[in-house]
Parts: structure tokens; C-alpha cells; sequence
């Protein structure tokens, strides 16, 4: 361990002002808030850098086997807090910097949410990170340097405005240029026959260089490496056209590469952004894969036995091409035969796949792959002539093989990329039970008929220090008086409270800290939004990403029907509520950005209506992140998990909300599945159709029209909706998003909303009895330790990576 980590604060303090002094260049009278934020975090990273140092080296000496995390996204939020916390080092930091006037959480403050990714797969991969260092096991985690993210969200009227993020303006303390780490990555050109082999010679070419942040495990255990790649131009800016007068053109080499890492997630409905995306996935993936070899090759030589010193985790579809990659590495540049580096990729590769969407299941224009990636087209038809003669070998009809071709031959020509993971990886899992399940009997059906072991689970966790102990210090205090602090070490030992469930001190312990965080987030909206809230209402919320089968419009609807309810009846004794919305829809989803403008219309009439008293309160926070979420889930009483069933693979919010003592209303989807039989359930609200019932529906010709005309409320409220009286400005607004509910209703908004309707007023008999609430509110805790990523990563390492 550090010097630093063995002395106190008054050695700390010197060394913040040394570093004040002469890295940030200011007397400490003189600096500002944000000298001192840079001063901290730099002293902090001096520590850091010798455990990463010290974890490598016992790495190399070892000889130990490298796990490798490609991932579009790391949604890893903000690092001073969680990076302190797991150094041990909170104490000592906020006693010396108290002693120059400055609050720690003020300057954990101005540290900006790093904009590296968007909704719960790039949280996912910031937990796995944080999570593999605190299990001691050597891991990159590879990705691209976004210098804007995918956007900040303002909300101008209602509507939904995208802005880019500019979290890099000043700089970033935390990371390090490793301009030795640069790689050549080529788009376009030809492949030549070369003797016995073949070339393929680029047409473009950039340069992709690595920019590496240490990710600290719990107890400063490991520093493990983040490692985010950024594109360069071989010739910047060309002088000749520059001097001609040509100035811009002079610099669109430079501007060409620089697209590759502005934006995650370019809207592809153009065959410009198509295009871009594909090339995005493959400069991250060429870069990845090509330090991953040349690592290996220069510690261990022989590049035959890198399945014995590489795991490669493909995190989602995006990264797929990572296998056709490392293909042309073995075999054009370390000379492998074609069938001997299939099994050295195979045996090297792993690929978890994150969604059923058919959306989400990556496929390209063949003649764009081609264009952009020749050699690789090559590789991918090699692949897929194996694969094919295999299903056809193993006695497959012509259904069964064209479902499992790399190349999609209905319609348009297209590259797919899952299959292409599939059959490239020796492990595909699914992320919850009930998704791993439906893997084998929807999208990859006919893939695990022909690879029947190839499947397996490994449910989604999140990693306590960042969701309980970081974000709810209030509770992470009162749950070491009750049960010790062996659940810091391994959240599992959370179980422990079960045998307090009942007990009223410890109930009233726990309600007295929810009752300040929401009071922290109240007065965090009225300064943010203007709208005042009733710390004492139910905190009722649905924060994620804006997708239609995630149905915040169903939370909507039924918002709308309890509020001409509070109006028709107000001689009842109503549960005053507070809903909360947050999340970002993509740039080009028309109905998830329509959602968002409803919600603040709705929000609009509400919360000026004096007639529901105080009783119903409607708000969308925002530019929701990983520090807003800190805020507003240690605040929740209630968690809203209401996807269509069978449609989320998982959901890790769901298991921070019940982490942090908030009662789940949700469809048996995803990981509410696995929550419900861990929590028991007295302790859960469960409605819905099951995923087996929503493909009964669909199959046998559901109407959804029938279902709206026999429900009073739900008709009411879609005609409220449909006919302007949340959007009076333009009464037509919503006729088409109520309209496709009576059409189609593919997300059975419909057909789920009485059973939903129900669920919710036993949620208000529930709140009604606060000692029987907070008893589920600590079974609840005291039974998702389970579902801590630190449990995956050990499975994962036990079973898929052999570390």
C-alpha cells in the first residue's frame, strides 16, 4: 500500500498543496473550487497509480490470464467518491481538506458524469469493471473516448433537446495518454493475392491510440485498467489545399476521425449514420484486438496458446466483428491456418447478448460491410461455409440453416452480427434466467439446437459499494449498528437483517433515513425545477432509458386515471404520491420522444391543479446520469419495473432500488423474476401477463380495442389523452400514440393496464400500513445481496473464463 494510505490527514494535506502548487500551478489562496477538485483528485491518483503499478507487475510475474471487456458503453459516472471509498481514504481526505474551507462532497460535485455511455449496458460494464478489480482478477475493459457522449438532455417546453456533452472541456485528471499504445485501423481498399497468402491493403487508414483510467477495486485490493480508444489522422491537416485556400478541406482527414469518437450511438437512419456506426464498432474492436495480440505475442510468444492467457467477453452485439478481427490476425498477420485459428478464436471468445429486440440484433447492407471491410466479408464467408456444412452435416433443413446463416438472404443482403458472435464464441449467455430461456426458443433457436451446450446464465448484479454504501451513506450506517459490517466485504451477509424484518426500531431507524433522502432530492428538484415536494408522499419512480416496451406509457395512462380519480372522489382517502420520471429517448425515436413531451404535459395540468390537493405530483427530472440516479434511488419508495414481460433481458435498477429498501412494482420480466423468489412475495407487487401470455396473445389475434371498450378507467384516460386535454396547444398531439394502443398495442399496454391499475392501489393499502411496509422495505435489502456483480463476475470467471 501507498505512503498515503499509511498517514493521516495532516500528510494528505501537504501533499494537496504540493500538488496545488506545482501541477495545477496555484497558491492556495489563489485557487478556485476547481483547482482544488484537480489538486484533490491528482493526490488521490498518485496513490492509485502505485497499486496499479503493483497489480500489473504481479500480473506479468504470475503469468496469470487476462479477462478482456470490449463494451460500446462504460457508464462509470463520477470517480473521486467511489475511488476514495474503495482506497479507504474518505476520512483522511475530507479532515484535510476541512482544514482549508472546503466541503469533499462540494468538489465531488464539480466533477462531471463522464459521458461514456447511456443507459443500463454501459452501467453494467462500470459495475463488472469495479467489480472484477475488487475480486482480484487481471481485466481491461475496452471501449471509445466519447468527447460528447450520446447527449445532454434539456427539456425546452416539454420536449426533449439534445445538446452535446461537453464533460471533456477541461480536461479529464483521471486519465493517461498512452501514445505507444497506437494502433493503424483500415477501412475500404482490396484484398491481393500475395504469394500464398493474401494482403489487404486500406484505402483509409487512422490511427487509434489508447487513453487509459484505473478502475480501484474495494480495499484498494487491485487497479485494474480502463482503456478507451481515440482516433488520429496520419496527415491532419493537408497543406497544399490549405495554402490553396482550401481551408476546410484541408482538415476533413482530421474531421473523418474525429467523427469516430464524437457521438455514441449516431442516429443510423441515414446511410451516412449506418455507416458511421460501422465503423465506430470496428476502430474500437480492430484496436482492442490488436493490443490484446500483440500483448500476448510479446509475453508469451506463441499466439496458439492465447485462449490459455486471453478470455475475450463480447459485451452485446456491438463488438461482434472482434471475431472476424481477431480471424485476420491469425491468419494473415501470425500465419495460422484457417481451421486451427477458428479454434483459437472460438476457445478465446465469449459473448453475452443483452436483448431479444430485433433491432438490437446487429445486422449490415452486405455491400456496405463489404465496402468498408473487405477482408472481413472475406472471413465471414469462410465462417459461415463451415457453419453451414455443419447444420447440414448434423441434419438441419433449409429453415434451420437460413435462420442460423451469418448472411441474412431475406430481402436485403445483410451481415449478421449475433450470429456471428454466436458461432464465433465458446460461451453466449443470457443476463437473467427467463432471457436465457427465451434465447433457446426465439432468436438463437436453431444456433442452440446446433450448439446445445453453447448457452448459459449469468443474471445481472451491481456493485454495493457504488449503490449502497456511496450513494445511501444514511442506510449503509444504520445497516452496520444492526448487522456488522461483514456485508461491506460480501453483500450476501445482508441476509442477516432477515432475522430484524419485524423490528419496529430498526424500521423507524431506516424510515428516518429514506425520509432525508427524499428530502435531499425534493429540495434538489425545487432548485432544479421549480416544483415542490411532499417528503412524505410515496416516492414513486421510473427512471431508464425511453422505450416503448419499457412502458413508461403505461405508468402515464394510469397516472392520468388515479388523477381523475383523486378529482371524481375526492372524499376518499387517497395516498398522496409523487411520480418521477427520468431518461434520455434516442434522437430518432419519435414515440419515445412524444412519451417524454406527454409526461410534461401531464406534469403541466397536475401539478397546477388545486382541485387533487397536493395529492399527485408529476415530474421529469432532466438529463437523468449515473449522479442523478445516486440521488433519486436512495429516495425511492417505489420502483417501477413494468416492461412488457419477456422483453427486458434484465435490469440492474431494479436491483439497485430494492437494494436501497424500495418496494418493486413490475411484470415477471427480466430479473424481477429472480428478485421476486429472493424477496419473497408479500414483498413485491406483481402484475401482468406473463411472457408466455403476451406470446399466446399476439399469436391467437389479440384486440386490443375489445380490452380498452370493457375498461372504464383505461378508455377515459386514453381519450383524455387522444383529444387534447393534456396538450390544449395541439389537441391532436397524442391521437396517434393513443390511436396505435386501439391499433396494435404490440407492448400490451392495453392489455395489462386493469391488472396494473389494481397493483397500484394494493401499493396504496400497502403504504397505509408503515410497519408492514418497512418490514418489506428491509427484506428487500436484506435478500438482493444475491444480486451484487460481484457474485456474476465469480461466475463468469468460474465458468466462462477460466480465471
Amino acid at each position: 500500500m501507498s505512503i498515503m494510505k499509511q498517514s493521516g490527514a495532516s500528510e494528505i494535506d501537504a501533499k494537496i498543496i504540493d500538488v496545488l502548487r506545482h501541477r495545477v500551478g496555484k497558491d492556495e489562496r489563489a485557487a478556485k473550487p476547481h483547482d482544488w477538485y484537480t489538486a484533490t483528485v491528482l493526490t488521490l491518483r498518485d496513490a492509485i497509480i502505485d497499486q496499479w503499478m503493483d497489480s500489473t507487475r504481479k500480473t506479468y510475474e504470475q503469468g496469470g490470464k487476462r479477462v478482456y471487456y470490449l463494451s460500446l458503453e462504460f457508464l462509470i459516472g463520477r470517480l473521486l467518491r467511489d475511488a476514495l471509498s474503495n482506497m479507504g481514504l474518505t476520512r483522511e481526505m475530507e479532515k484535510a481538506l476541512r482544514e482549508h474551507g472546503f466541503d469533499l462532497s462540494a468538489l465531488e460535485n464539480l466533477e462531471p458524469d463522464a459521458a461514456l455511455g447511456n443507459g443500463g449496458l454501459g452501467r453494467l460494464a462500470a459495475c463488472f469493471m469495479e467489480s472484477l478489480a475488487s475480486l482480484d482478477i487481471p481485466a481491461y475493459g475496452y471501449g471509445i473516448r466519447y468527447v460528447n457522449g450520446m447527449f445532454r438532455q434539456r427539456i425546452d417546453d416539454g420536449w426533449q433537446v439534445e445538446l452535446p456533452e461537453t464533460w471533456l472541456s477541461h480536461g479529464n485528471p483521471w486519465e493517461f495518454d498512452r501514445r505507444e499504445s497506437a494502433y493503424i485501423i483500415g477501412f475500404g481498399g482490396e484484398v491481393v493475392a500475395n504469394g500464398d497468402a493474401v494482403e489487404w491493403r486500406p484505402a483509409e487508414k487512422v490511427e487509434a491510440s489508447a487513453v487509459d483510467t484505473p478502475v480501484v477495486g474495494w480495499r484498494g485490493k487491485r487497479v485494474n485498467t480502463l482503456r478507451l480508444w481515440t482516433a488520429h489522422a496520419f496527415d491532419p491537416l493537408r497543406l497544399d489545399a490549405f495554402n490553396a485556400g482550401d481551408h476546410f478541406g484541408a482538415l476533413a482527414e482530421q474531421v473523418r476521425a474525429d467523427s469516430l469518437v464524437r457521438v455514441l450511438y449516431p442516429a443510423d437512419s441515414t446511410s451516412a449514420g449506418q455507416e458511421l456506426r460501422l465503423r465506430q464498432e470496428y476502430f474500437f474492436t480492430s484496436a482492442s484486438i490488436q493490443d490484446i495480440v500483440r500483448r500476448h505475442v510479446q509475453y508469451h510468444g506463441d499466439i496458439r496458446t492465447l485462449p490459455e492467457k486471453a478470455a475475450i467477453q463480447l459485451n452485446d452485439t456491438h463488438p461482434a466483428v472482434a471475431v472476424a478481427e481477431l480471424m485476420r490476425l491469425m491468419v494473415d498477420v501470425h500465419g495460422l491456418e484457417f481451421s486451427e485459428a477458428w479454434e483459437v478464436t472460438k476457445a478465446t471468445v465469449g459473448y453475452t447478448n443483452h436483448t431479444l429486440l430485433p433491432e438490437a440484433l446487429e445486422s449490415w447492407p452486405l455491400p456496405l460491410f463489404e465496402r468498408l471491410l473487405p477482408r472481413h466479408m472475406q472471413i465471414v464467408y469462410a465462417i459461415n461455409s463451415r457453419v453451414l456444412r455443419e447444420a447440414r452435416k448434423a441434419g438441419m433443413d433449409d429453415a434451420a440453416i437460413a435462420a442460423i446463416s451469418l448472411i441474412d438472404e431475406g430481402g436485403e443482403r445483410r451481415v449478421r452480427m449475433a450470429n456471428l458472435a454466436f458461432t464465433g464464441a465458446h460461451s453466449v449467455n443470457g443476463v437473467a434466467a427467463l432471457h436465457t430461456d427465451l434465447m433457446k426458443t426465439t432468436v438463437f433457436s436453431d444456433l442452440h439446437k446446433l450448439y446445445p451446450t453453447r448457452i448459459n446464465n449469468k443474471t445481472n448484479g451491481v456493485t454495493p459499494r457504488r449503490w449502497l454504501q456511496q450513494c445511501n451513506p444514511g442506510l449503509t450506517s444504520v445497516l452496520k449498528d444492526a448487522i456488522g459490517p461483514a456485508f461491506l466485504d460480501d453483500a450476501e451477509k445482508l441476509a442477516d437483517l432477515n432475522a430484524l424484518a419485524d423490528d419496529a426500531a430498526l424500521g423507524e431507524r431506516i424510515a428516518e433515513v429514506k425520509r432525508s433522502n427524499k428530502i435531499a432530492l425534493a429540495k434538489h428538484i425545487k432548485d432544479l425545477m421549480g416544483v415542490r415536494l411532499d417528503p412524505d408522499a410515496l416516492f414513486d419512480v421510473q427512471i431508464k432509458r425511453i422505450h416503448e416496451y419499457k412502458r413508461q406509457l403505461l405508468n402515464l395512462i394510469e397516472t392520468v386515471a388515479l388523477y381523475d380519480q383523486i378529482r371524481s372522489h375526492p372524499e376518499r382517502d387517497w395516498v398522496p404520491r409523487v411520480k418521477i420520471f427520468g431518461g434520455k429517448a434516442a434522437s430518432s425515436y419519435h414515440n419515445a420522444k412524444l412519451i417524454i413531451k406527454l409526461a410534461n404535459d401531464i406534469a403541466r395540468r397536475v401539478n397546477s391543479d388545486p382541485s387533487v390537493g397536493g395529492l399527485l405530483k408529476v415530474v421529469f427530472v432532466p438529463n437523468y446520469n449515473v449522479s442523478l440516479a445516486e440521488k433519486i434511488i436512495p429516495a425511492a419508495d417505489l420502483s417501477e419495473q413494468i416492461s412488457t414481460a419477456g422483453m427486458e433481458a434484465s435490469g440492474t435498477g431494479n436491483m439497485k432500488f430494492a437494494l436501497n429498501g424500495a418496494l418493486t412494482i413490475g411484470t415477471l420480466d427480466g430479473a424481477n423474476i429472480e428478485i421476486k423468489d429472493r424477496v419473497g412475495d408479500p414483498n413485491i407487487e406483481i402484475f401482468g401477463l406473463t411472457a408466455q401470455e403476451v406470446e399466446d396473445q399476439r399469436a391467437n389475434g389479440y384486440n386490443p380495442r375489445e380490452v380498452i371498450e370493457a375498461s372504464r378507467e383505461l378508455q377515459q384516460a386514453i381519450a383524455a389523452i387522444a383529444t387534447g386535454v393534456f396538450s390544449p396547444d395541439d389537441p391532436q398531439r397524442y391521437a396517434g400514440l393513443m390511436g396505435g394502443i386501439y391499433d396494435h398495442d404490440w407492448f400490451m399496454v392495453a392489455a395489462d393496464f386493469d391488472s396494473y391499475h389494481a397493483a397500484q392501489r394494493n401499493i396504496d393499502r400497502r403504504w397505509e400500513q408503515q410497519a408492514a411496509w418497512r418490514a418489506s422495505a428491509i427484506r428487500n435489502i436484506a435478500n438482493v445481496g444475491w444480486f451484487s456483480s460481484d457474485r456474476t463476475i465469480g461466475e463468469y470467471a468460474r465458468d466462462i473464463w477460466g480465471v
